[in-house]
């Protein structure tokens, strides 16, 4: 559907005696006291209270290198003690960090995700109100195994996935919100490469998709690796082919793939490597769909950008248009022979693979000696727009920055979030936009506003631009398509008369018209909002109609027939055949209106006129139209 909308989220940030959002790009929000080199940040939204939290890894007290978390409500004030709570306290940790996980679950809670000293992984749920809802310990999982690298995927009901991997294998499985695991999924390779860094997107009915990297060694630092995508239920049955998305390339271990949901089922899959086409650097886009099937045909993915071979694309990162399902894409250009010119470009993907806006739109220009680094965007949650944020600086110190786009990539607004320059590490994402408003964290490495090294420091910003105090937009009306669209051929014996009869569903809000398409017909029916049905008279042919509602803002997608298809076939032949016949076997009943009446018998109807489908003595499908008496 379309929609002409701007929409933004805030991002949540308090001080110490002042509890809520700034807006005062020079000093920012206060979250926590951290070492000058914590890093790390990861963010969540719980997807009912809006409560905020934000996850992040330093030196702790066991003497290894773990994680902290604390909550804060959507205004942006603290709700654990002083510097959060800490999930691993009673493990002792590695002195290195391993890459830590966090998801936030549909039960108001977080589950963060490690590994410990030993190598086993790790997952503690923290209640809303601090207390620790699986042991303070959390659970070990995949009996003991699993190393490093986790990661974390809520599921519907207060549960989540759980993945590590050995750097050989990638164990799964499924945590269920009282903390019982269910059997644990190994993906392994009889050949013995290496089955490892697994992203989890959610497969339809509670199920997961897994896109993990099958490689081995190549030369030294370079792998020869493929991405491939296999779905699982929370049994442990594989519910999908393991598929190839992307052919074998040889590129360095460090660059791996990026994951998006599409809101269908299915995911988008990104990756930037120097293999492949023309050998320069560029990210390219996959697609599976709900089944785990491969929709982009070219086993090399679709770049960003034709190849270019004096200039790099990467550092790329991606959202979901929650309107239309093309993934947005945020990426740095840079010149191939010095790597000193640095812009931000933005581009949109469909699930087929078509780069819609060809070799990208610009959202921030090159502006001499500053590079840009960490660029995240976000879209909209109503659709309409997205906005883009980024580190501007020299390399050793930055300001962020954030610009606001349409839904054609124009440049709609451009606020500077922090405009002191200093060293920081970025967040490793955003809240995403709920309400209105998004929200980003980062550490400053050393020299913070507050005089001391390190630090946890955050912004907010809204669908326009501002910061603070965010008014969330209206949401818009809904732009729901009629439902239950059938059709039939239709043949008058007494008048000679024949054509095509149409019905359907009415949306629950009233549209201003509905738009019956005709193929072959350039016109666009219009169809006043108080009928669901349309009977016209045609000469024979064959004939597809699709049908929409249109509002104020919007029209809608096509409605859906019973079967799922978005469009009636039917075939005007001009003779009584349909009609004349008599219905020996009944297998569907209709109101005028196209309401259909489940386990009906004729004679059980009240008196009226319907639609009835049903067997001929020789077995023919036909559909008459009904006077019960």
């Amino acid at each position: 559907m379309k929609r002409l909308f701007l929409l933004f989220t805030t991002l949540i940030a308090f001080t110490a005696l002042q509890a809520q959002w700034v807006n005062n790009a020079a000093s920012n929000t206060f979250l926590a006291n951290t070492s000058a080199d914590a890093c790390e940040v990861y963010l969540g939204t719980d997807p009912v209270s809006g409560d905020i939290y934000v996850q992040w890894s330093q030196f702790v007290s066991s003497g290894g290198w773990g994680m902290k978390v604390q909550r804060l409500n959507s205004e942006g004030v603290p709700q654990w003690s002083a510097d959060g709570l800490t999930p691993c306290a009673q493990h002792t940790m590695a002195s290195w960090s391993q890459g830590f996980a966090m998801a936030v679950t549909t039960d108001n809670a977080v589950v963060s995700c490690f590994s410990n000293e030993n190598g086993q992984s790790i997952a503690v749920k923290i209640n809303a109100d601090g207390t620790f809802a699986w042991g303070n310990a959390g659970i070990t999982l995949f009996g003991g195994m699993g190393g490093s690298r986790t990661e974390l995927l809520a599921g519907e009901d207060g549960g989540v996935w759980a993945m590590a991997t050995d750097l050989t294998n990638t164990y799964l499985c499924y945590i269920e919100a009282n903390g019982t695991t269910n059997p644990t999924i190994t993906i392994s390779d009889s050949d013995g490469k290496m089955c490892t860094f697994g992203l989890m997107v959610p497969a339809p009915n509670g199920n997961v998709f897994v896109v993990y990297e099958k490689e081995q060694w190549a030369t030294s630092y370079f792998y020869e690796k493929d991405v491939r995508v296999v779905g699982y239920s929370k049994d442990g049955t594989q519910i999908s082919d393991d598929i190839q998305l992307m052919a074998p390339v040889i590129i360095p271990g460090s660059y791996i793939h990026h994951v998006v949901p599409d809101g269908f089922g299915g995911g988008y899959v990104y990756i930037w490597h120097a293999g492949g086409t023309g050998g320069t650097h560029n990210t390219y886009v996959f697609h599976f769909d709900q089944f785990g099937a491969n929709t982009i045909n070219d086993p090399n993915g679709i770049p960003v950008h034709s190849i270019d071979p004096d200039n790099l694309y990467l550092d790329a990162y991606a959202t979901l248009d929650p309107v239309t399902h093309d993934l947005i894409i945020a990426y740095q250009q840079t010149d191939s022979y010095s790597q000193s010119e640095s812009r931000v470009y933005v581009n949109r993907f469909n699930t087929i693979g078509d780069r819609l806006w060809g070799e990208g739109r610009l959202a921030a220009e090159y502006l001499g000696g500053n590079h840009y680094s960490n660029v995240l965007v976000d879209a909209f949650e109503y659709g309409g727009g997205f906005c883009v944020i980024f580190g501007e600086g020299d390399g050793n110190n930055e300001i962020v920055k954030a610009v606001g786009m349409d839904d054609k990539a124009n440049q709609t607004w451009a606020t500077t979030m922090s405009s002191t320059s200093y060293p920081r590490y970025m967040c490793e994402n955003t809240t995403g936009f709920r309400e209105g408003q998004n929200v980003i964290a980062w550490v400053n490495a050393t020299g913070s506003v507050t005089g001391g090294s390190g630090g946890l420091y955050g912004q907010n910003i809204g669908w326009d631009g501002t910061m603070g105090d965010i008014t969330p937009p209206t949401p818009p009306v809904p732009c729901d398509p009629p439902t239950d669209f059938y059709g039939f051929y239709s043949f008058d014996s007494q008048c000679h008369w024949y054509g095509v009869e149409l019905y359907w569903t009415a949306p629950e809000t009233t549209p201003l018209h509905y738009n019956l398409y005709r193929e072959g017909f350039k016109d666009v029916i219009e169809i006043d909002p108080e009928y669901t049905s349309y009977i016209e008279e045609l000469g024979a042919g064959d004939y597809i109609y699709k049908l929409t509602a249109v509002y104020d803002d919007c029209e809608s997608d096509y409605a859906l027939t019973e079967t799922g298809d978005n469009y009636v076939f039917i075939t005007v032949t001009g003779v009584p055949e349909n009609t004349d016949e008599e219905i020996v076997t009944v297998t569907k009943i209709y109101t005028l209106s196209g309401q259909m009446i489940r386990n009906a018998d004729l004679e059980e109807l009240s008196k009226g006129v319907y639609i009835v489908q049903g067997l001929t003595r020789d077995g023919r499908l036909v559909t008459q139209k009904k006077m019960v008496d």
